[in-house]
C-alpha cells in the first residue's frame, strides 16, 4: 500500500512539474521535482495566509524564484592552475615541471633548522652552524 501511495504522489509531483515547465515555456528537464516538493510546503502555507490558491501560479510567480525551481545551469569547466611554478610550465600539459620530475634523495631525510648537509661523492657529512 505504502508503494502504491508513492508511485501516486510521485506522478502527481511529476504532472505539476510538466504544468510549471508549460507555464514557464521551458523543458521539463530544466524544473527541478525536488525543489517543487520542498515548494509545496511554502505553497500551502501562502494558501492558508490567503496569498495563493493555486500551487501552478505560485511556483510561476516571479517573486518567488528563490524557491529554486528552475534549474541552475552548470558553471563551464575550467582548466585552473595549481601547479607550483606555472611560469616554468606555460604551453604545456604537464602538472610539475620536468625538473620536480626526478626521484627524491632520501639521504637528505634527517635536516633540521641547526643543521645542513653536504653531499660529497664518498657519502653524507654533517656540519653544525
Amino acid at each position: 500500500m505504502q508503494i502504491w501511495a508513492t508511485w501516486l504522489f510521485y506522478g502527481v509531483l511529476v504532472d505539476l512539474g510538466d504544468t510549471v515547465a508549460d507555464q514557464l515555456s521551458l523543458p521539463f528537464d530544466e524544473i527541478s521535482l525536488e525543489m517543487i516538493y520542498l515548494g509545496l510546503d511554502h505553497s500551502t502555507m501562502a494558501h492558508q495566509k490567503g496569498k495563493a490558491t493555486d500551487p501552478v501560479k505560485y511556483f510561476t510567480d516571479p517573486q518567488n524564484r528563490d524557491l529554486g525551481i528552475i534549474k541552475q545551469k552548470p558553471k563551464p569547466n575550467f582548466k585552473s592552475i595549481v601547479a607550483p611554478f606555472p611560469d616554468l610550465q606555460s604551453g604545456t600539459d604537464q602538472f610539475f615541471p620536468i625538473f620536480m620530475q626526478k626521484p627524491l634523495d632520501t639521504r637528505l631525510s634527517g635536516l633540521t633548522c641547526h643543521k645542513c648537509i653536504r653531499i660529497r661523492s664518498s657519502g653524507v657529512r654533517r656540519i653544525r652552524k
